[in-house]
């Protein structure tokens, strides 16, 4: 019986002995270390919630049961075949959670820590600034007609982030914007009208483009086809879409990966004179629903 205490006051006195190496040789840059891993941790954990990584994370710890088995089965051929794939996990990562990582690099550009003035496009001149004003200004009056005819549209307004590529899927336009070539464009019997339009500086960049849907699958049971890519554009870029359901007539706000469901012209109105002409990138304003339901 003595022995065994002896045994346990002596793990013990080593446990803490070895607690105390620890903390005498801790520095506040091993704390900024330990904050910084935990913040990695947390903010991928967050992103893998937020999208369909979870499901492949499942997967790749899935297989990764499956090869420790075989390895304690002694399994030849099994085991090599893991082997090879464990050899080549960071590449097959990178390529699995290729849409996830691109997205953690977009969030951190879209920064307001990360912003680099020099990077960005030059301010907006006195002329851009009254054709941004004017521009959002025949929007309203367009989202007031779409919403009592119940016309679908998919109206896109470019921010800090270029749509280039965006604009590219559809059809340059580089035209004024008008309540005639806006009605025309989401007639629905117009060749572009199940595409969005794409707004730059207060002038149609595009139309008929193709915009992506989101990463998370549950908004897909429960909006139509333009709201999702609504959502989607927005959590992909700082720009600010406008959606026009064409089953109920309602008008809907995406930015930041969030929508704001059944609001007035006015309210898009003044969301967009916010983001476009104050610069205010805060997303507060916009409340998901996915309750309600969206039309196509």
């Amino acid at each position: 019986m003595l022995d065994f205490f002896g045994t346990v006051i002596g793990a013990i006195s080593h446990f803490f002995a070895q607690v105390w190496v620890v903390i005498s040789t801790f520095h506040f840059r091993d704390a900024l270390d330990i904050l910084l891993v935990a913040l990695m941790i947390y903010g991928l954990i967050r992103l893998i919630r937020q999208t369909r990584g979870m499901q492949l994370l499942k997967g790749v710890f899935l297989v990764a049961i499956v090869a420790l088995i075989a390895g304690a089965l002694n399994m030849e051929a099994s085991g090599f075949i893991f082997r090879q794939v464990m050899n080549n996990a960071i590449v097959l990562l990178v390529v699995l959670f290729q849409p996830e990582i691109r997205t953690v690099f977009e969030r951190l550009g879209r920064n307001p820590v990360t912003n680099l003035k020099f990077l960005q496009q030059q301010n907006k001149t006195e002329r851009e600034q009254e054709e941004i004003e004017k521009a959002i200004h025949t929007i309203c009056e367009v989202l007031r007609q779409f919403s009592k005819n119940r016309t679908g549209a998919l109206i896109v307004f470019e921010g800090v982030t270029q749509l280039g590529e965006i604009a590219k899927t559809g059809t340059l336009l580089k035209a004024v914007v008008s309540r005639e070539l806006l009605h025309n464009i989401f007639h629905n019997k117009a060749p572009l009208h199940d595409g969005a339009v794409i707004i730059r500086r207060g002038r149609i960049l595009a139309a008929g483009c193709i915009l992506p849907l989101p990463q998370d699958s549950e908004v897909e049971s429960d909006f139509g086809t333009r709201h999702r890519a609504a959502i989607g554009m927005s959590e992909q870029s700082d720009a600010m879409v406008c959606v026009v359901s064409e089953e109920t007539g309602h008008v809907s706000l995406a930015y930041k990966g969030e929508l704001r469901w059944g609001i007035t012209p006015e309210e898009a109105g003044q969301s967009l004179r916010g983001l476009l002409l104050e610069g205010d990138t805060t997303s507060k304003r916009f409340v998901l629903n996915r309750r309600k339901k969206g039309g196509r």
